[in-house]
Order: structure tokens, then sequence, then C-alpha cells
């Protein structure tokens, strides 16, 4: 079975047609084209292809209109589906930039060590990216800062950060003695 990467999510119904609103999550605007197919997945067994038939901004969002869907109705069918294309279709890339999706998976390292694996990345909550890293203690937000990054080896699936002190300590998930009081105080 073949993977896919995400390149957008529909938003919201943008005009009376079956127009929609995405967000795009790649840098490459120029990446979405007129005659392009996508398939649209709102969860892992469904996963429907679409191709577009017009695309514009409005107020600097995309705006997608596909073929076959011509009504606000239509479009509404797709709310929160994520727009994919199969990994093997992927643009290429200049050297030394990767995609983030890469990033998921990879072991991070503070100096010498090792935190945990990355299962998200999220963005919206500052400048840089947050790698949501899985370790034994729970789960960390670390920002994917250049500041901060040490290397990063994708063939190996490692990212060597250098942490500034006291980082992981004040992201740290609580103990039980702090959850404990924190419901004392919420209640």
């Amino acid at each position: 079975m073949e993977e896919f990467i995400t390149l957008a999510l529909i938003r919201k119904t943008q005009g009376r047609h079956g127009e929609v609103a995405v967000d795009l999550y790649s840098d490459v605007p120029e990446r979405l084209q007129v005659g392009m197919k996508l398939w649209a997945l709102r969860d892992p067994s469904q996963r429907r292809e679409l191709m577009i038939e017009g695309l514009w901004q409005h107020k600097n969002q995309p705006i997608l209109k596909f073929a076959g869907i011509d009504s606000i109705s239509d479009a509404e069918t797709l709310l929160g589906c994520e727009l994919q294309v199969p990994r093997s279709q992927r643009a290429k890339l200049e050297p030394g930039w990767y995609y983030v999706s890469d990033l998921v998976g990879c072991v991070v390292f503070d100096g010498p060590r090792t935190i945990g694996a990355v299962k998200a990345v999220r963005f919206g909550a500052g400048e840089a990216p947050l790698l949501v890293v899985e370790a034994k203690a729970g789960e960390y937000e670390i920002p994917y800062a250049e500041e901060y990054l040490g290397s990063l080896d994708l063939e190996r699936k490692e990212i060597r950060m250098f942490l500034p002190e006291g980082m992981l300590e004040v992201n740290a998930p609580l103990t039980p003695e702090e959850k404990s009081e924190q419901k004392k105080r919420s209640q």
C-alpha cells in the first residue's frame, strides 16, 4: 500500500459553487496546480480522489474548486479532510532541504542524552514548529528552532539538539503529586 503525504487541510467552504479554503502545509505555494489530482482523507479508511478545477488566493488563503464539487453541500462533505498526494509524487527539494513529515519517527537527542521519538510536528504556536516527542517520562513539545539544532540525519532518523538549560524541565509532564495538587486547586 502506497504511503501518502498531506499538502493541505480543508478548513471551510468558500462561495456557492463548491469552493473550499485550505491551509497549505507547503512552503511552495505553486505546488498546487489546476488539473492536479489530490486525495481527500477523512480517516485512514476513506480516501477520495479529486482534481483541482480552479485555484486562486483570497485574503492570502488558497481557494480550491474541485471537479464534480459544485455546491456548498458538496463542499461541506470535504470539511476537515487532509489533501494528500502519494509520497512518490512529492516535489523534489533542493539539497539541504527536507520535508517536515520526514521528522516524524526521528529520535531526538539533547547532546548525548536521548529524549525520545518525534510522534508529530505542530505548527502555529510560534515561529518554530514544535516537535512532539514521546519519551519514557511523557510527552515533550520542543521548538524545532535553528539555534537549538545541532544536526539532522534523516537516514539514521536522528535529530541532535542542544537545548537551553531547564527547557525540558519547564515542559516536563506533571508528576502524580503535581497532578493531585492541580486537581485540588481547580475544585
